[in-house]
């Protein structure tokens, strides 16, 4: 951390402003496009499988390069690789929005997912750069909190905009807070040159865990709809064994200059946080997924009243996002993120008793519960990642922390879908999916009471 003041100066705040702008701009367009999908599929004669890629183009592609887009920003500046990939995420908005067939708009919308991989770790370096130390913690809250509430706004202001004017500005809408973002960035945000200014980007190594996360990624996205059994999936899931492989070799032979380093995934305390990370991701997504599902399968909820009934839960883990950051420097790591996890943990199994007749007020208290935890637990993990390693490596680690969650969120998905699949009705398979979500929380409290470091202070490995 540059700063040594807790004080924040005018520049600072402006700086933060905008670097919530490019927060929001990355994580609105996660849920924006889900209530506009309709639209879509009525103005190119398209169907569900085809425009659900709409979605998950650009969420593959983020998880595939955002590991990537992070060692590139600790290589060649933050600020430069946000400038790079801000202006790439406008460039494919801009095409998306003018699609004139559906391959123009989903290649556009899958080459956003370029540009955001290279935004977001970019942007984490540069928030808790402008942080002052002592005050880490409220920088990823304020990040959690800004991605609570995009993920909260996005089916809101993307049905709004599809119904008032068309799907088209949902895309349209990103240039001028892209373009805004960028500007205040440029004007305060102060440009620092990385400290490993001898090390060179691992091409293998980006070329190897590109393939294998694609391979993992897409197969756990495909198997919903075709099954584990498929050739396809079997064929992707080998790809994904022999390239993880072929990149383990590959950086351990590349040494220091490797994608991922020895100091960064050979820290403890960062590999801890990964792994409880990976445990509890699922119970967020899966909330996600199957709270609207049940409501509109068993109570007959539009999809637009389905995306708002999440709304209770995004508005709850962002103001504890915003309050784990204040929590932070007093309460330290451990006890915050190990109090995150027993809540989203309790939350599931509230959320577990459901039959045909439970209604959306009866699934509140369980999605208060899980919203609390998981605003206490994702910006206190997120800082004790970032902060157990060099500041040289801060948007790697944030990067590779966010893959771990976009892993642990695709794997738990995947498990979810093959238990629902196999329950004698919706309500049931929600249940028991549910119940071994809440499991894996436990397994996370394990990990985040014992493993996770207890103190906020920094520690620089290596």
């Amino acid at each position: 951390m540059s700063a040594s003041n807790s004080s924040l100066g005018r520049e600072q705040y402006l700086g933060l402003t905008a670097l919530s702008m490019a927060v929001f701009l990355v994580a609105n367009d996660f849920t924006a496009f889900a209530p506009a999908l309709p639209a879509i599929e009525n103005e190119f004669n398209v169907d569900i499988t085809t425009s659900q890629w709409i979605i998950n183009g650009y969420a593959l592609v983020f998880g595939v390069l955002i590991i990537t887009g992070g060692r590139l920003a600790d290589l060649y500046g933050r600020r430069n690789i946000f400038f790079c990939g801000t202006l790439v995420f406008m460039f494919f908005s801009l095409l998306g929005g003018l699609a004139v067939n559906v391959y123009m708009l989903l290649i556009s919308r899958a080459l956003m997912g370029i540009g955001a991989a290279m935004m977001w770790p970019s942007v984490l370096g540069m928030t808790y750069n402008l942080m002052p130390e002592d005050r880490s913690g409220q920088a990823g809250g304020l990040i959690m909190a800004v991605c609570a509430f995009a993920n909260a706004i996005g089916p809101v202001l993307g049905g709004t905009l599809a119904d008032l004017l068309s799907w088209r500005w949902i895309f349209l809408i990103n240039i001028p807070i892209a373009s805004l973002a960028m500007f205040v960035c440029w004007k305060v945000v102060p440009f620092e040159p990385p400290e490993q200014t001898d090390e060179k980007i691992d091409y293998p190594g980006v070329a190897t865990l590109s393939i294998s996360l694609f391979g993992l990624l897409f197969a756990l996205d495909m198997s919903g709809q075709i099954g584990f059994k498929h050739p396809l999936i079997i064929a992707l899931l080998t790809v994904f064994c022999v390239f993880i492989c072929v990149f383990a070799i590959t950086e351990y032979r590349t040494g220091r200059n490797a994608l991922v380093p020895g100091d960064v995934i050979g820290n403890r305390k960062f590999l801890a946080a990964s792994v409880v990370t990976l445990l509890v991701a699922v119970l967020y997504f899966s909330a996600l997924l199957y709270v609207p599902q049940f409501l509109t399968k068993t109570q007959g909820y539009s999809a637009m009243q389905s995306g708002m009934s999440l709304i209770p839960l995004m508005v709850i883990s962002g103001v504890f996002a915003y309050l784990s950051g204040r929590f932070y420097e007093v309460i330290g790591p451990r006890w915050l993120a190990g109090a995150g996890v027993l809540c989203m943990c309790v939350g599931m199994f509230m959320l577990s008793h459901l039959n045909d007749h439970t209604g959306f007020v009866a699934l509140l208290p369980g999605m208060a519960m899980l919203g609390t935890g998981i605003g206490l637990f994702n910006p206190a993990i997120t800082t004790a990642a970032i902060t157990a390693v060099s500041p040289s490596r801060a948007s790697l680690a944030g990067a590779v922390l966010y893959m771990f969650k976009i892993a642990g969120g695709a794997i738990g998905l995947g498990m979810n879908a093959t238990i629902v699949a196999f329950a004698p009705d919706i309500a049931s398979g929600i249940d028991r999916a549910f119940t071994v979500n809440a499991y894996l929380a436990l397994a996370g409290l394990i990990g985040c009471l014992f493993f996770v470091g207890a103190s906020q202070k920094k520690e620089v490995s290596g």
